[in-house]
């Protein structure tokens, strides 16, 4: 026989209010330096958006693009041309 478990999240910031409202939502927010996650209903997750812009990792260099690599031919042609003007 096999017995199914459900377990249900509730929302943490109705918790406290000691509500017991189901949590669809998460609701992502940086504390001290590390990311932190609570669990939250669809209300509350569009009242913090409300409240508090996005979070945005910057912590990661932006990508550059990269640069067009030379064909073969046109890397001995320049580097001959080079080489011309060097001796002048």
């Amino acid at each position: 026989m096999v017995t199914e478990v459900f377990t249900r999240k509730y929302c943490d910031p109705h918790a406290v209010r000691e509500e017991k409202v189901e949590a669809t939502e998460v609701i992502q927010f940086a504390w001290e330096g590390t990311v932190r996650e609570v669990d939250a209903c669809t209300d509350c997750l569009k009242e913090h958006e409300a409240r508090f812009e996005p979070l945005v990792d910057y912590s990661r260099p932006v990508k550059r693009r990269r640069a067009k690599k030379a064909t073969p031919a046109e890397s001995t042609q320049n580097s001959a041309e080079a080489a011309g003007s060097a001796a002048q």
